[in-house]
C-alpha cells in the first residue's frame, strides 16, 4: 500500500489558502506559511529519521513542528506539559528517543524541506490518566487522518478551536481538522482562563469548537459561554449526559450540538447528532462498514482503520484482539434502542459486592437545574468495602445559599437519586465544594475505586 501524504505535503497543497493560521496565545503563525519555510530550530537534516519527542510547553510550537517533521523523522512523540521529569524521561527511554525538543526558532528554505519528506513517520501518541507511565499508541498518519474531510476552498470558511490540548487524541483530531480544510485553528494554552481563552476564540471568529463534557461544564459555569456564537458544538472524552447536551442546546440555540466517541488506541468510532445522550443499537453489529462495533460483557469494542497499531516499549497487553477489534474499557447498557454508557470498566465502585457506575449517579445529580457538575466517588469502608460519596459544584446562582437552604438542596438531590437508582447507588455522603479538578486532558480527575 502506497504511504499517504505527510501533513506537511497535504498543507503545502492547500497553501494557497490565505485562512489557515494558528491562533496561540502569544502569537499566530500562518499555515501557507509553512510551506514555505522552516521555523524548526537546526536543520531537518539532522533530524531526519530521527526519533523525536516535542516536549514544548506551548501548543503554538507543537502545531508547527507537527507540519515540519512529519515525512522527516522516523517517530515523533507528542508530550503535554503536565509530565513529570520522572515521566518524561520514561516516555524518551521507551520511544528510544534521540532529540527531544523543548523549543522552536527560523532557519531552513523550501528546499530543505522538500528534499525529506521520504519517512514513513509514526506518531506516538501518550494516553491519559495515570499516575505512572503513560503508554505509548502508535499511530500514522493515516490512521489519524485518512477519515477526515478536506474540505474544497467554495466551501464557507470554517474558523475551528478546541478546549483540548492538540497532543492529547481529541485535540490532535481538531488540529488535523483544521490544518486538512485550511481553516484556522484558536489554540488554547495550558492555565488561561476560560474567559481569556473564549474572548480569543470570539475575536478569530470561531464557528467550530470542541471539548471534554467537563470543559463546557466548567464554561457554562462561568457564564463566559455568550462571548462566543459558534455553528458547530462538538463534544468527546467523557460521557455526554442529557443535562449538559441540553445546556449547550440553551447556549447556543441556533448551534449543531454534537458529541463524538473516540478513544487514543480505537481512534473515531461515531458522531451523535440528534440532541441525545447514548448512541443508536443500530450502530452496533453492523458488519462491512469502515468502523464496526460490538458489544462484548457490556463493553464497547471498536474495529475499524483508524485504530492504531500496536503499544511501544512492551505494554503489558496487546492493543487489539485477535480479530482486529479493540476493547474501549467503556461500559455500555442497552435501553429502549439505544446504548448509554455507564463508565469505565475500571472505574465500578464495589458496594458489598454490588457495581456502582459514577458516571450514572452523576447524571442523576447533574440533572438539577442548581447543580453544574458532579463527581461521585468510592470512600473505603470496613463492612461493605467502599460506600459511594459524592462531591457536587452548585450553578452560580445558587453558590451563596445559606446553610438551611444549602441542607434542603442536599436532601433534594438525595431524593432523586433514591428514587432514580438502586438504593446501593445512592451516595452515603453528599458534600458541595467549589470545583472540581479536571486533569490536563480535560477530563474530571477519578480516583481509584
Amino acid at each position: 500500500m502506497p504511504r499517504m501524504s505527510s501533513l506537511w505535503e497535504s498543507v503545502s497543497r492547500s497553501g494557497e489558502s490565505a485562512a489557515g493560521i494558528f491562533h496561540g496565545r502569544a502569537g499566530s503563525v500562518a499555515v501557507a506559511a509553512l510551506a514555505e519555510g522552516s521555523i524548526l530550530s537546526g536543520r531537518l537534516e539532522s533530524l531526519r529519521g530521527l526519533n523525536v519527542v516535542l516536549a514544548m510547553r506551548e501548543q503554538l510550537a507543537s502545531a508547527v513542528a507537527l507540519v515540519e517533521l512529519d515525512g522527516v523523522a522516523r517517530r515523533l512523540v507528542l508530550c503535554t506539559p503536565d509530565l513529570t521529569p520522572e515521566q518524561l524521561a520514561g516516555v524518551a527511554a521507551a520511544a528510544e528517543a534521540d532529540v527531544v525538543l523543548d523549543q522552536v526558532a527560523a532557519h531552513l528554505t523550501r528546499e530543505d524541506l522538500q528534499r525529506r519528506r521520504t519517512v514513513d513517520t509514526e506518531w506516538i501518541l501518550l494516553t491519559s490518566g495515570t499516575t505512572g507511565l503513560p503508554k505509548l499508541v502508535v499511530h500514522s498518519f493515516d490512521s489519524l487522518a485518512g477519515a477526515l474531510p478536506r474540505h474544497p476552498s467554495s466551501v464557507r470558511p470554517m474558523v475551528w478551536s478546541t478546549f483540548y490540548d492538540i497532543r492529547r487524541y481529541g485535540g490532535l483530531q481538531i488540529y488535523l481538522r483544521a490544518v486538512l480544510s485550511g481553516s484556522p485553528l484558536v489554540l488554547s494554552s495550558a492555565g488561561e482562563p476560560t474567559r481569556e481563552f473564549l474572548a480569543r476564540a470570539a475575536a478569530a471568529g470561531v464557528t467550530h469548537i470542541s471539548g471534554t463534557p467537563s470543559h463546557w461544564r466548567r464554561a457554562l459555569m462561568s457564564g463566559d459561554t455568550a462571548l462566543i456564537a459558534p455553528e458547530y458544538v462538538r463534544l468527546s472524552g467523557e460521557v455526554a449526559d442529557q443535562t449538559v447536551l441540553d445546556s449547550l442546546r440553551s447556549a447556543y440555540p441556533n448551534a449543531r450540538i454534537a458529541h463524538a466517541f473516540a478513544s487514543t488506541e480505537a481512534g473515531v468510532a461515531f458522531d451523535v447528532n440528534d440532541g441525545l445522550a447514548g448512541f443508536p443499537a443500530g450502530l452496533v453489529g453492523s458488519a462491512g462498514n469502515a468502523i464496526e462495533l460490538k458489544v462484548q460483557d457490556g463493553t464497547l469494542w471498536i474495529r475499524s482503520g483508524r485504530t492504531a497499531t500496536r503499544y511501544l516499549g512492551g505494554a503489558p497487553s496487546p492493543l487489539a484482539a485477535g480479530d482486529g477489534y479493540v476493547d474501549t474499557g467503556d461500559l455500555v447498557e442497552l435501553t429502549d434502542g439505544r446504548y448509554y454508557f455507564r463508565g469505565r470498566k475500571g472505574g465500578i465502585i464495589n458496594v458489598g459486592g454490588l457495581k456502582v457506575y459514577p458516571e450514572e449517579v452523576e447524571s442523576v445529580l447533574n440533572a438539577d437545574p442548581r447543580v453544574r457538575m458532579s463527581l461521585v466517588k468510592a470512600r473505603r469502608n470496613p463492612l461493605t468495602g467502599s460506600l459511594v460519596v459524592a462531591e457536587v459544584v452548585l450553578s452560580d446562582s445558587e453558590k451563596s445559599i445559606d446553610a438551611e437552604t444549602a441542607e434542603q438542596v442536599k436532601n433534594d438531590l438525595l431524593n432523586a437519586c433514591r428514587l432514580t437508582l438502586a438504593a446501593h447507588k445512592v451516595p452515603a455522603l453528599l458534600r458541595f465544594v467549589p470545583a472540581l479538578e479536571l486533569s490536563a486532558a480535560g477530563k474530571l480527575v477519578r480516583p481509584s475505586a
